[in-house]
């Protein structure tokens, strides 16, 4: 095998136009924006230094050329044969690898690259780093794009001579010049990049299927580590021990960092993790300041900020769940009381089913923990917040939230005070059903509808004064037959012989000039009579078996037989 040592005392050096610490300077900055477009989003901070670096670097090599050609080896990036980058480590974050590997051996950056190409070449160096064995190379990457302000010449790995093409991409130009030879080159390829499994079979030292079993074992389950959870952890072990103010300073920074991208990268789980060990730290760090505890604790309140949680929300709205979603269970499992306001109104907002479900579980956690926070947005002026609340206090039977509850019954909207009164009936206690009285006289009558059927359901005796109040009402009488019908049966349920004279002088009284109650009154209290069902009730019906209104003798008699 040809090294690179020997390559270069065989050729004599070339007298570079100028310093070739601009062109190390250029590639040291640009090895840098190559490491920033790995590890931070665009909008971060640190993104954009690293990018501002890099085009800064190339200004005083512009001042000197109009062009920078550079060549790659699998461990450098050389400029008239002067090593400018060196990484040597065959790895993916090897910049001159991630080239030499793909078969590019060559590259021109002309003026006007560090505008948008500049980008483009880190986003598609980043797309090579992760891809798979099925995906695109670099070179086929870099062959899609049509580049106006840089070019690279390549070689055919997959000729047996390793001869480079002349043609590049982007603009036609004639070859750019190399200082390596052609055919220098192709030996080390052919020595270097290429490797045939078969040249080992047949070796001393060739593993056996129980060692290749075990390597491939041992891989699988390291790169299946979840390494940030271990760096999450080694920071706070050390921010726990160190006691100097600077370096507990400098980690929290970098846990604030890790943290906002974690949940740029959906890495939930991870951004979950984060938060409990960061509360725990806090707990049992050495002599640990106020200020350096609360800083520990505050990510937990950055994630419950209104705004910041609506962010969250928004993008998970705009964005089908993949399953499982025990990751998102894990984060929301983390947020503090002040968000079951956000996490109330995104229940009754969202769209998507799969964020609903979470929201749900989430929310019900929070208020179960939280009653307090409950009951004061049962009065919340936002109707989604609101509705939403009284919801989780039926479903919780708080019996807490019951005074909440009665001013919503009192002077809500029709739909949270119905709302209000299935909230009261899931709660149940006697003080729910005493409040619910007063909505028998509520000016919608569905709520009237539905608070006499519950008061029926629940056998709360104690109402039968104020439905009865209702009943002998005019606009009971003038109102639908559903309604009659509902207070007339939960009368009936209610009252027992108590309840019977009243409701056989509407079976059977005449009122003045003889005449009687409208038929479908007369027949929904003979109903009410077949509910009592006693000896005084049934004596009652009987004195209308043969009554002229068929209706009414259907109604009697149905109520007998029952």
């Amino acid at each position: 095998m040809i090294s690179q040592s020997v390559l270069d005392t065989d050729e004599e050096l070339i007298e570079p136009p100028f310093s070739s610490e601009l062109v190390s300077e250029l590639m040291r900055a640009f090895a840098k924006a190559v490491r920033a477009h790995q590890l931070y989003m665009p909008n971060n901070p640190m993104h954009a230094r690293a990018m501002d670096a890099v085009r800064e670097a190339f200004r005083p090599v512009w001042a000197e050329t109009d062009s920078v050609t550079i060549q790659v080896t699998e461990g450098e990036l050389r400029w008239f044969r002067r090593v400018v980058l060196e990484e040597a480590d065959r790895t993916s974050d090897s910049i001159p690898w991630m080239f030499f590997k793909d078969g590019v051996r060559e590259i021109a950056f002309r003026r006007g690259f560090e505008g948008d190409e500049l980008v483009i070449l880190l986003m598609l160096m980043q797309r090579a780093r992760l891809a798979s064995a099925e995906d695109d190379d670099l070179l086929t990457l870099l062959w899609e794009h049509d580049f106006a302000f840089l070019q690279y010449r390549y070689v055919d790995l997959a000729m047996d001579t390793g001869s480079p093409l002349d043609s590049v991409r982007g603009e036609q130009v004639e070859k750019i010049s190399s200082p390596m030879d052609v055919e220098t080159e192709a030996q080390l390829v052919a020595s270097s990049s290429i490797t045939r499994m078969e040249e080992y079979d047949s070796t001393l030292y060739f593993l056996d299927e129980s060692e290749i079993d075990y390597l491939q074992a041992e891989i699988r389950r390291d790169f299946g580590t979840d390494q940030r959870s271990r760096v999450i952890s080694s920071l706070l072990d050390t921010y726990e021990q160190e006691t100097e103010p600077k370096i507990r300073e400098e980690i929290a920074n970098i846990l604030d960092g890790l943290f906002l991208l974690m949940l740029s990268l959906a890495q939930f789980a991870t951004a979950a993790y984060l938060i409990r060990e960061a509360a725990t730290a806090a707990g049992r760090g050495r002599d640990l300041l106020l200020g350096q505890r609360q800083r520990l604790t505050q990510l937990a309140d950055r994630l419950s900020d209104k705004e910041a949680l609506e962010q969250l929300l928004q993008a998970l709205e705009d964005t089908p769940l993949r399953p499982p979603q025990t990751d998102l269970q894990e984060l929301f499992a983390q947020i503090k009381p002040q968000a079951l306001e956000t996490v109330l109104s995104w229940i009754g907002r969202t769209r998507n089913a799969d964020l609903r479900l979470l929201l749900e579980t989430a929310g019900t956690k929070l208020a179960a923990s939280h009653t307090a926070e409950l009951v004061r947005l049962i009065s919340s002026p936002d109707e989604v917040v609101a509705y939403e609340a009284i919801r989780r206090a039926g479903a919780m039977k708080s019996s807490a939230a019951v005074g909440a509850l009665s001013g919503t019954i009192s002077h809500a909207t029709p739909e949270l005070r119905l709302a209000g009164v299935a909230a009261l009936s899931d709660i149940g206690s006697p003080g729910a059903l005493q409040v619910l009285e007063r909505a028998l006289h509520d000016n919608d009558i569905d709520i009237r509808i539905a608070t006499v059927r519950v008061l029926g359901s629940r056998h709360h005796r104690a109402g039968v004064q104020g439905i009865e109040s209702h009943m002998r009402t005019r606009l009971l009488r003038e109102s639908t037959l559903a309604e009659k019908m509902a207070f007339f049966e939960s009368y009936g349920a209610l009252s027992g012989d108590e309840g019977v004279e009243f409701l056989a002088e509407i079976l059977n009284a005449r009122r003045l000039l003889g005449r009687r109650e409208d038929g479908e009154l007369r027949a929904c209290a003979a109903m009410a009579l077949g509910k009592i069902g006693t000896d005084m009730a049934m004596s009652a019906l009987q004195k209308a078996l043969a009554d002229k209104d068929v209706v009414v003798r259907n109604a009697v008699s149905r109520a007998v037989r029952g």
